[in-house]
C-alpha cells in the first residue's frame, strides 16, 4: 500500500484534475467553433490574404480536431504518471489510464450535447480515444527510454 501524502497528491494528481477542468471548460461555449473561428480565421487571412473561405474552414476543422487529440493525449499521459504510483503492473496502469480518459471523453461529449453552441459527437470520442492511446504510448516510450539510460 502506498502512503498518501499531500505532497504526492499535489505533484501527481493535481495536474490530472487541473487538466480535466481545462477540458471541461473547453467544452463550454467559451471554446466553441464560433468563438475559436474568431481567432483562427483572421490569423489565417493575415498569414495568407488570398485564402479561400473553404480553406479556412478546412484548416479550422483540422486545428479543432488536433486539439481534441492533443488534450486527451496529455490527459492520458498525466493519468499514466499518477497511476504508476499505485499500480505495480505498468501495463495495468496504462490500460486504466486509457480507460479513464476514454470514459471522460464520452462524458465530455455528453456534456457538450447540452451546450447550445456545441454538439456531442461519437467521432470526437474516437479522436479523443486515439489521442489517449497516443498519450499512453508516448509516456510509456518516455519512461522506457529513461530507464534504458540509467
Amino acid at each position: 500500500m502506498v502512503s498518501f501524502s499531500v505532497r504526492r497528491f499535489l505533484k501527481f494528481w493535481l495536474p490530472v484534475l487541473a487538466w480535466m477542468i481545462f477540458i471541461f471548460i473547453g467544452s463550454t461555449d467559451l471554446l466553441s467553433a464560433e468563438h475559436t473561428s474568431r481567432f483562427i480565421g483572421p490569423f489565417l487571412r493575415w498569414l495568407a490574404p488570398g485564402i479561400s473561405d473553404a480553406t479556412v474552414a478546412s484548416i479550422q476543422l483540422v486545428v479543432r480536431k488536433g486539439a481534441h487529440l492533443t488534450e486527451y493525449a496529455i490527459l492520458a499521459a498525466l493519468l499514466s504518471r499518477a497511476l504508476r504510483l499505485i499500480q505495480q503492473q505498468v501495463g495495468r496502469a496504462f490500460l486504466v489510464s486509457f480507460l479513464i480518459a476514454a470514459v471522460y471523453a464520452v462524458l465530455d461529449e455528453f456534456h457538450q450535447s447540452f451546450v447550445a453552441s456545441r454538439t456531442g459527437s461519437p467521432w470526437d470520442v474516437l479522436i479523443d480515444c486515439a489521442g489517449a492511446l497516443a498519450g499512453v504510448l508516448i509516456y510509456w516510450r518516455a519512461i522506457r527510454n529513461r530507464k534504458s539510460k540509467i
